[in-house]
């Protein structure tokens, strides 16, 4: 027989502190965890200078306000294998523009975004042949005649997986 008899358990201190150490920790470990992944994968920057940005907001408002008078239109699609813009006046006319620019960018994260050149295909239609990824897309198009704006705007499209 073994003449040792077994010590009850006995709860101490550094029972306690172990048990604090492990909690806490978890505890920090998530928070550093979860604060770089947010400042790592998006910075919320909108505007670089928002003084610069609030200076110019009356300009922006007036040429917006100019453009919309005109009366053009834009009709965009998009899909997995590349997209469609075509420019308009209320009466179906085509708009002839000298360049059309088509910023991607995804609503959070810039590691995606990129910009496409589009080609005139005529009758105000202009067309990119690239293939963009699935998902929700902010797509911010300029169309520029005689270095002049003459459409901008910005939709949000989603491309599917398909």
């Amino acid at each position: 027989m073994n003449s040792e008899a077994k010590k009850p358990f006995t709860f101490t201190g550094w029972h306690m502190l172990a048990i604090m150490l492990a909690f806490f920790g978890t505890i920090i470990t998530v928070n550093f965890t979860m604060a770089y992944l947010a400042t790592s994968t998006w910075s919320g920057l909108v505007v670089k200078n928002t003084y610069v940005a609030s200076q110019q907001f009356n300009g922006k408002t007036a040429a917006i306000r100019d453009m919309l008078a005109t009366g053009i239109a834009g009709d965009l699609q998009v899909d997995g294998k590349g997209m469609r813009y075509r420019l308009t006046l209320p009466e179906n006319t085509p708009v002839v523009a000298d360049a059309v620019t088509a910023h991607f960018r995804r609503p959070v994260g810039t590691a995606q975004d990129f910009e496409l050149q589009l080609v005139p295909a005529g009758d105000g239609l202009y067309l990119a042949d690239k293939a963009i990824l699935p998902g929700s897309w902010i797509v911010e198009i300029q169309a520029t005649k005689d270095a002049k704006l003459i459409m901008h705007e910005a939709k949000r499209v989603t491309v599917s997986g398909e």
